[in-house]
């Protein structure tokens, strides 16, 4: 009875800690974000106001950018599904859209064990120096949870889901000290890096890529980024432009007339012109907590480099990423019709896939023409391994008890990520020795590169 009384109170407990952390979830990026980035500037010895100022404004560059991206999404949304419907296209699994993934993570109580688990295990590998990035974008760890979720669905079993989170979660830090130096030059946010796994899965594939086109003859010449296309040809390279004809062109392609097709493209050259003064509203918010880390990390922590992990919402006002994440639109439709094996009809993720692409573009420097090719060679990859990944995928919806009515298997094209689907392979082929041993490699890779490599010293 005494053995009983004790579990009913640790599990009552368990209970409250996970309520707790669904509350703080529940207020949403635009208010736990912005408690984040004051708790944090007040630890690193920001003055009170500074570090209040600070993540006030970094909440307001999220209200801005949620409505500019929400805008996109709405005005996308119609054009989209008139392509699909002029062209024909039928496909047997459902797009869902990533924006049903986050909610989804974090309405299990696996999902809601990812926060104090990784802020607990960031905290120790920032102390060890085993990693550089101190990872406060809480919302996106809905990532390494939906890793856990497929992985709990797909095994049957909770344990190895909970366990398949923690290397996700270590491949987010990993991918992140890699690619800080380089995000941080292209995008110009100095002690920042984004720990986005959806943003980050990309640049393996990008990078070598890239030298690759460095060393193909005609194509290598070609500098097509928004600048240099300004500077020859004046008013054709200004991002106003970009967005208008890229809308009018989607239009076009969407069968509107006139005014729709003129319409559109007006809204998509706001978008390209209002998404950078918001991406601005961030970096003045982020700037002087970036700075008083790294000041506290040289006098407390021997002079170790910390850079604060950020969502990949802070790399989408760049005019290339988002010209090309709108060329991509069109060019992801058609290569999922004729992608032999592909089962996925590119729908609801569409207009937020500027947000898996982003670093992508700042690996091949802006440069528009290698950026399409690029990214739709990584679109091609995504859209095969999502549809891998929809069995697993849907047993993760409906372990979440969303409903998926009549509609059979269900995935969306972002899903297709690597890191997803070598932890769900891994999980069904392995079992636990798998996950554990992913995680110890991983470990190994992060304690390689800052202990051994002093990557980024």
């Amino acid at each position: 009875s005494s053995a009983a009384s004790d579990v009913y109170k640790r599990q009552g407990e368990i209970n409250m800690i996970a309520d707790a952390v669904t509350w703080f979830i529940g207020l949403g990026s635009v208010v736990f974000i912005p408690i984040i980035i004051i708790i944090l500037g007040l630890i690193v010895r920001v003055k009170p106001s500074k570090a209040i100022i600070a993540g006030i404004t970094v909440g307001i560059g999220f209200i801005g950018l949620n409505m500019v991206t929400g805008f996109l999404q709405e005005v996308l949304g119609p054009a989209i599904k008139l392509m699909v419907k002029n062209y024909g296209l039928t496909l047997s699994i459902m797009d869902l859209g990533s924006g049903t993934a986050g909610p989804l993570s974090f309405s299990t109580t696996l999902g809601v064990l990812i926060i104090p688990v990784a802020f607990i295990l960031n905290l120790i590998l920032v102390w060890t120096g085993i990693t550089k990035t101190l990872n406060v974008d809480v919302w996106n760890l809905w990532q390494p949870a939906l890793i856990g979720v497929m992985v709990w669905g797909i095994t049957g079993n909770y344990v190895y889901g909970a366990i398949a989170m923690i290397p996700g979660f270590l491949l987010q830090l990993l991918l992140a000290d890699l690619s800080q130096p380089l995000l941080s030059k292209f995008f110009n946010f100095p002690g920042i890096a984004i720990t986005h796994l959806m943003a980050l899965s990309g640049m393996v594939l990008a990078v070598p890529l890239n030298w690759l086109f460095d060393r193909i003859p005609g194509l290598k010449d070609l500098d097509v980024d928004p600048e240099t296309i300004q500077e020859k040809f004046g008013l054709i390279g200004d991002p106003i432009i970009i967005g208008f004809v890229i809308g009018v062109v989607i239009g076009l392609l969407a069968g509107y007339d006139f005014g729709g097709f003129m319409t559109l493209g007006v809204q998509m050259a706001a978008v390209l012109k209002i998404l950078p003064k918001m991406v601005g509203m961030f970096m003045e918010g982020l700037t002087p907590i970036a700075e008083g880390t790294q000041e506290f990390c040289k006098k407390y922590l021997h002079g170790k480099v910390v850079n604060i992990g950020m969502d990949a919402a802070l790399t989408v006002g760049n005019s290339a990423v988002m010209a090309t994440a709108l060329l991509l639109i069109p060019v992801t439709l058609f290569i999922s019709v004729v992608l032999p094996g592909n089962k996925i009809l590119p729908f609801g993720d569409l207009p937020t896939l500027v947000f898996a692409l982003s670093c992508m573009v700042a690996a091949f420097k802006g440069n528009i023409l290698r950026s399409v090719i690029g990214c739709g060679i990584y679109s091609a990859s995504m859209l095969y391994l999502a549809t891998w990944l929809a069995p697993a995928l849907t047993k993760a919806y409906q372990l979440a008890q969303y409903s998926v009515g009549s509609s059979g298997l269900v995935s969306y094209v972002s899903a297709g990520l690597w890191p997803n689907a070598l932890m769900v392979f891994i999980g069904q082929v392995f079992s636990l020795p798998g996950i554990l041993i992913s995680t110890v490699v991983i470990l190994g890779l992060l304690f390689y590169v800052n202990k051994i490599k002093k990557f980024n010293a």
